[in-house]
């Protein structure tokens, strides 16, 4: 049963949007993905969140680009913590849908990642199962710290070579 809803207004939207899927799996979380419109299929965009608790779901991480209502609108259906992706728009690289999500009216709160930052919003929608789940709280834990050891091994190499040969990969 999912744990992550992963929501997206059109199918477009889904090379950004795998990148969360991708993180969540890394960490042994089972996740669904969702092609459901705010403004194209209200109705069903709705009962989605509505039902989304009653499944299991227990965050939910929208993306949408243009006018961005799509996790507004989950999130108006759910007392369940949204996390909203803008997705970078052609129009006005995705600054428009960052604006859309970050905008929300007081008392319907969305979480809102960078444009295109599906990555950090699966990391968010671990770092909120982690409240309550001890193994993934670790398992985030160590996920930082191998992160921290990548950048001293960076820092590492880059005074031993210099820049040039840092840069050349020599």
């Amino acid at each position: 049963m999912p744990q992550v809803g992963i929501i997206m207004g059109s199918d477009s939207d889904l090379a950004i949007m795998k990148e969360a899927g991708d993180i969540l799996e890394k960490f042994g979380i089972d996740y669904e993905y969702t092609i459901c419109s705010a403004h194209r299929l209200p109705a069903q965009t709705a009962e989605y969140a509505t039902r989304a608790r009653d499944r299991g779901i227990e965050v939910i991480i929208a993306g949408a680009g243009g006018a961005a209502h799509l996790p507004g609108v989950i999130a108006a259906y759910t007392l369940l913590p949204v996390i909203g992706i803008p997705i970078k728009s052609s129009t006005l690289s995705g600054v428009d849908s960052l604006y859309s999500i970050v905008q929300m009216p007081r008392g319907i709160p969305v979480a809102t990642v960078a444009i295109n930052g599906s990555a950090n919003a699966g990391l968010l929608a671990l770092q909120i199962l982690a409240l309550k789940n001890e193994s993934i709280y670790q398992a985030m834990l160590e996920y930082r710290q191998k992160m921290a050891s990548e950048v001293l091994e960076k820092d590492a190499k880059l005074k031993a070579s210099g820049a040039s040969a840092y840069l050349n990969k020599e």
